[in-house]
């Protein structure tokens, strides 16, 4: 049996909440110094909560927290800096990084690059830089920090990456040259795009998402992504 413990004002991220009895929740947070955590909080959803308007998504905190791993308790939590929402029309990209996070961490693995990298992204998706370039940085720079980065910059035969070649990812390798029309031949231009993070045109984009939803979708093992389904049903909806 693990060892009780306490911790204090540690910087975390609300990824999601579900009710728990009668007025408290469990809150799964995304920690910087302990990794993913599920928290019992008590009494929160009680209309005289001080803690109930600090619980959301998206919001950068400082919380403390005790007890065993398996069953630890939130005691208390406060804004770490102003309240900045996301806007409307990218709140689904950020409940899509938060299920990445649930479903691709372990609970009680730190990864303080990984919380940066969040907590960099959701700032980004708050400016006016483009949406779609922000989620393709997270998802690369989650799977580097998880193990499973991609094989940019050489191909499988260990030959650097040529701009106007054209390559298929090989599962569990890297790029392997091949003809534009082979399946899923993807643009040498697209692949050190996706290195460097600095897209130039659409089609580096769209081959990026390609390439690190596969990666993504080998991860999970089958495991579906709700965000992903209902931004692709939104998509669906809008007027041409």
């Amino acid at each position: 049996m693990r060892e009780a413990r306490r911790v204090s004002l540690t910087p975390a991220y609300v990824l999601h909440h579900h009710a728990y009895r009668d007025s408290s929740r469990i809150v799964e947070v995304f920690t910087a110094e302990h990794g993913r955590l599920s928290l019992f909080a008590r009494g929160v959803a009680g209309p005289k909560s001080r803690l109930a308007p600090l619980l959301n998504p998206f919001r950068r905190l400082l919380i403390s927290y005790g007890g065993r791993a398996e069953a630890a308790r939130l005691y208390d939590a406060e804004a770490d800096g102003a309240a900045v929402s996301l806007p409307a029309e990218r709140l689904m990209s950020g409940f899509y990084l938060n299920e990445l996070l649930l479903k691709l961490t372990e609970r009680g693995d730190p990864h303080p690059r990984i919380f940066d990298y969040y907590d960099a992204t959701l700032g980004a998706l708050r400016s006016a830089g483009d949406e779609a370039a922000h989620l393709r940085r997270f998802e690369k720079r989650l799977l580097e920090e998880l193990g499973y980065g991609l094989q940019l910059a050489y191909s499988e035969e260990g030959a650097p990456i040529e701009p106007t070649a054209y390559y298929r990812i090989e599962p569990h390798g890297g790029p392997r040259r091949c003809v534009a029309e082979a399946p899923g031949a993807v643009y040498g231009r697209s692949l050190a795009d996706l290195d460097s993070g600095e897209f130039a045109d659409a089609r580096s984009l769209r081959d990026a998402k390609r390439m690190l939803r596969a990666a993504i979708d080998a991860c999970l093992e089958g495991r579906p992504l709700n965000s992903r389904q209902i931004m692709s049903e939104l998509h669906r909806r809008r007027p041409a």
